[in-house]
């Protein structure tokens, strides 16, 4: 059973949170909190797995309650809840910093439903319930050492590509070789790429403030990321990016030309896609209100065809953390162009929904966990 402390300053926030976490099986509110210091209090008192922690509140911030509990060492998980305000999504940003586990929007009956709130929070302590049982899978591959019966286990996972296998792939920080269901001309095979697209979701802001600043400032390609997430968070997402790491980081913008050694961010509600210039032969981003894909905008799948299109043979693909499937289909027309596509292993993903759905679709090359991406970028973009 998975314990819950719902933190919000409004009574209207607290009841519903705690009204969706209620119908969860094997999930309970054990209390709740209208402030910052009786947060704490409570935190402390009844030691719950995971705390859904209002942004902006009096007394104390939800930022002053995670540097005190992790100055205090107290061993619990955040869930961020903001409001859709650009003081919201700057200051949830900072909370992911700290190690909040993700962050989700307020509804606010316009950008954000009700219902797509509630899925939205669903889907996250599901996520969070899953570490959980990884988590215990470690544990017990840990403890049972060389030739015991656990690991004999474990051995197996990782014939099988289990969860296990990917959480003991991760710790000792190898690829996992994929097993592909069909063969793919590689016309190009050996060059360099000269393009990274990226796709992620759950999870995807702590991972991307991992990555991002690893890459180095002489990359010499464009990087396109679509990170689910609402207007107004993308920004602070990429200011954030910004400051941590050695690459300009910006939203992208309609008809804007491609320049290489910068990552570009689908806007929070829009698309975004690669398309030819007007001299046919310039790299321009055009960003569109066309209508959501798997129930996303900006959606991978979406910005991966048009890579597909316009980078033959040369792009680069990763599909990372994430709910859901979105980029397992886009990843195989990078895979069909000649491109060549990395997912995020399961160890080190919140979620394992998009990565794993490209490996069961055979659309990957490859599995590494989080640290090694950035590596594995640089060598692929620095080939001769």
């Amino acid at each position: 059973m998975i314990s819950v402390l719902v933190v919000d300053d409004t009574i209207l926030y607290r009841k519903l949170v705690s009204d969706i976490i209620g119908g969860i099986p094997g999930v309970r509110v054990v209390g709740t909190a209208s402030n910052g210091k009786i947060a704490l209090s409570r935190i402390a008192l009844l030691k719950p797995d995971l705390v859904t922690l209002d942004v902006e509140m009096p007394e104390m911030n939800g930022i002053e309650v995670l540097e005190a509990v992790k100055n205090a060492k107290l061993g619990t998980s955040f869930l961020m809840v903001s409001a859709l305000t650009p003081r919201g999504a700057e200051l949830s940003l900072r909370a992911i910093e700290l190690g909040a586990m993700d962050v989700i929007a307020k509804p606010d009956g316009v950008a954000v439903g009700r219902d797509e709130f509630a899925v939205e929070l669903k889907d996250r302590i599901a996520a969070f319930a899953r570490k959980g049982e990884i988590r215990k899978i470690l544990t017990r591959h840990e403890s049972t050492g060389p030739g015991q019966p656990g690991q004999a286990e474990a051995g197996h996972a990782v014939a099988g590509k289990s969860a296990a296998d990917q959480v003991v792939q991760a710790q000792g920080k190898s690829s996992i070789p994929v097993q592909r269901q069909s063969p793919v001309s590689r016309p190009q095979d050996g060059r360099s790429c000269e393009i990274v697209a990226i796709g992620i979701s759950t999870g995807g802001p702590a991972a991307l403030l991992q990555l991002i600043p690893d890459l180095p400032a002489d990359l010499g390609i464009p990087v396109l990321v679509v990170q689910h997430m609402p207007p107004l968070f993308t920004a602070s997402l990429a200011n954030s990016l910004q400051t941590r790491g050695k690459l300009p980081v910006k939203e992208g913008e309609n008809g804007e030309t491609l320049k290489p050694g910068v990552v570009y961010l689908a806007p929070g509600g829009k698309h975004m896609r690669v398309d030819l210039g007007a001299d046919a032969m310039t790299k321009i981003l055009r960003v569109t209100d066309d209508p959501p894909e798997n129930h996303c905008r900006p959606s991978v799948d979406y910005l991966f065809r048009s890579v597909a299109r316009q980078y033959y043979g040369r792009a680069l693909a990763l599909v990372m953390t994430g709910m859901g499937d979105d980029g397992a289909r886009g990843a195989g027309d990078i895979r069909k162009a000649g491109g060549e596509v990395l997912v995020q292993d399961e160890g080190s993903s919140v979620v394992w929904g998009m990565p794993g759905a490209t490996v069961a679709l055979g659309n990957a090359d490859a599995v590494f966990p989080l640290g090694k991406l950035a590596s594995e970028i640089t060598t692929r973009a620095r080939r001769p």
